[in-house]
């Protein structure tokens, strides 16, 4: 596939130029909705970018973001890649520690922070971080010595650094070439520090023109961006809202999320599967509590979507008296569902994570299309997708327009192709190991690819499960259908690697379980106390015993715990993409963990 640009700097001047009245973001302040065009962000990019080379910034160098979804952040990252420089990310959830590690490691000189709270983890590692020249706070006001400056403060500078250097700041941007750095992802290991994963321009001009190519995105649409941009799979939905010229809402309070599509009205989204978990368990729940009628035009609604679902699937269309049932099922019951999202939506986006089947097929069933996608930060997040009208529930779709696949001796997924990244930062050895001298990349996953070309993630390669007995058990797979089926579950993790039986530890969902212990009698001060009930422990096993009836013997759960806080980034249990953190929460309750298999050795 030929690139018709060949860096972000040269594809985002491009976009600027060529649609200067479009609208490119859509953001909001003081809780007001307000419109850039593609001329105005050109125009604050431009003097931000000014502004850093008037500190001195050189080619190459890395500046760091600190900060939450938001248009400056997007707006930041292209004025460093269009300064010639590299931008690293941080999330806004690193700890003071993390920051430092990333910043220095990175070898950034100086870092963009999105307000007081982010700056105040920056001034306490300062003495740590002696190559950090100034911290650009972009909500908030500089310090006395002149270490912190504001935003404002820094386009002031550019204006004045543009009126001395003419010309100076296109002539540069335009030459920054395709094998430069463009950005460094610090990859949130479980173990040890994070690696510095090495992506260049060539890789998101890749990214951002290939779904073009597929058809996800076009100038028609309008994006709605709430992921973290720290995360690769938001870096590629911001490349293919540039590269595209796709308005594009950004705003990364997930509290206020649903209320936000509900006014804003976007076609595409891209989101993470812990979600539409959320959304399927509400509204599920919903209809269960408002029972009798209600609960059974639900039921029938959805049993006349699935028949559709089943159809489309096919590539075909319902007829007859099946689209009369559909029409009906709609006005009743999906059009409700379809405007909590905004009323306007053509599908999501999922990523970051394995979606399940039953999710995405109750989704669909509901007029809503999920299409699944695949990829590592190693590979600029994205591989493999679902298209548009090409999608197979339970598969990561097909491969991203010049990406390659091969499925190792082991079943392990390696990949190849203009998205690879060049390697991790000063980590030879670990790049050689994931790495090929020929260019294949070791994803770490286990899959298969059907015969039409979908690819199926089993799991990863480091969380199979191996019992004492020698028995391999996928747990993801496992996980994701005890969620689906109970909506009184929040999080299982699977434990039993090198036992003779496997247990899990589980988080309930306090909304739901809290409804139906009040429904049944049952007091509780909190969530610890209600997690600790023996009825509610009953309550989940029975889905428990239900799942365990569908597995292999040496599959089936023996024994569950019930947590006494659900897993949140806070707590470190879980990524910024709320994804398990399988590691730590083991490590964590590892005496819990011991105590199951404990007791089995004290009975032999």
């Amino acid at each position: 596939m030929a690139n018709k640009q060949n860096s972000v700097s040269e594809l985002f001047l491009h976009r600027i130029t060529s649609t200067p009245d479009n609208v490119g973001i859509i953001g909001r302040r003081n809780n007001q909705w307000y419109e850039l065009t593609w001329k105005q962000i050109g125009e604050r990019v431009k003097k931000i970018a000014c502004g850093l080379r008037s500190l001195g910034l050189e080619k190459g160098a890395r500046c760091s973001i600190l900060s939450g979804t938001r248009p400056e952040w997007v707006i930041v990252d292209m004025a460093i890649l269009t300064a010639t420089g590299a931008t690293t990310t941080i999330y806004p959830s690193n700890t003071p520690p993390e920051c430092s590690y990333i910043i220095n490691d990175s070898g950034s000189v100086f870092c963009f922070a999105e307000n007081d709270t982010q700056l105040k983890k920056l001034i306490e590692e300062r003495p740590n971080m002696p190559g950090l020249k100034k911290v650009i706070v972009i909500d908030g006001t500089g310090s006395a010595d002149g270490w912190v400056i504001s935003l404002n403060d820094l386009e002031t500078k550019g204006i004045q650094w543009d009126k001395d250097n003419p010309g100076l700041y296109e002539k540069d941007a335009k030459a920054v070439g395709p094998d430069d750095l463009a950005t460094l992802i610090y990859t949130s290991g479980t173990t040890g520090n994070p690696k510095g994963v090495m992506l260049t321009h060539s890789n998101w001009v890749y990214e951002g023109e290939a779904l073009g190519e597929m058809g996800i995105m076009s100038p028609q649409d309008k994006q709605y961006l709430f992921l973290p941009l720290a995360h690769s799979f938001a870096k590629v939905m911001e490349l293919a809202f540039i590269a595209l010229g796709v308005p594009t809402v950004i705003d990364g309070d997930v509290d206020t999320l649903v209320d936000n599509l509900m006014t804003t009205k976007p076609t595409v989204m891209g989101a993470v599967p812990r979600i539409f978990e959320k959304v399927y368990n509400k509204v599920v729940t919903g209809a269960r509590e408002g029972g009798g009628v209600k609960f059974a035009i639900f039921q029938w609604s959805l049993g006349v979507g699935r028949q559709v679902s089943a159809l489309r699937q096919k590539g075909q269309e319902p007829t007859g008296l099946l689209l009369m049932k559909n029409n009906i099922a709609h006005k009743l019951v999906f059009s409700k569902l379809q405007a909590k999202f905004g009323g306007q939506i053509k599908y999501f986006i999922s990523g970051g994570a394995p979606l399940s089947r039953e999710i995405a097929e109750f989704f669909h069933a509901a007029g809503i299309l999920v299409l699944e996608g695949y990829g590592l930060t190693e590979t600029s997040a994205a591989s493999y997708v679902n298209r548009p009208n090409q999608f197979r529930f339970g598969t990561v779709g097909l491969p991203v327009p010049g990406t390659e696949v091969r499925i190792a001796a082991d079943g392990e997924i390696l990949l190849k192709g203009k998205g690879v990244m060049r390697g991790y930062y000063n980590l030879p050895a670990a790049t050689a190991e994931a790495l090929e001298p020929d260019g294949w990349f070791h994803t770490g996953d286990i899959g298969e690819v059907d015969k039409d070309g979908f690819l199926r993630i089993t799991d990863r390669k480091k969380d199979i499960i191996v019992t004492a007995g020698g028995k391999n058990i996928a747990p993801q797979n496992i996980e994701n259908t005890l969620k689906t089926r109970s909506t009184y579950i929040s999080q299982v993790v699977i434990h039993g690697d090198k036992r003779n039986f496997c247990v899990a530890l589980v988080t309930i969902n306090e909304e739901t379980t809290g409804k139906w212990a009040k429904d049944h009698g049952i007091s509780y001060s909190g969530y610890a106390d209600l997690a600790s009930k023996p009825q509610v422990k009953d309550l989940i096993w029975k889905t428990f015993e239900e799942v365990n009836k569908e597995l292999a013997s040496y599959e089936t759960i023996k024994k569950i715990h019930l947590l006494d806080h659900d897993l949140t980034i806070e707590t470190g249990e879980l990524t910024p993409t709320m994804k398990v953190k399988r590691r730590v929460v083991e490590k964590r309750y590892q005496s819990v963990l011991d105590a199951f298999y404990g007791e089995t050795l004290a009975k032999l």
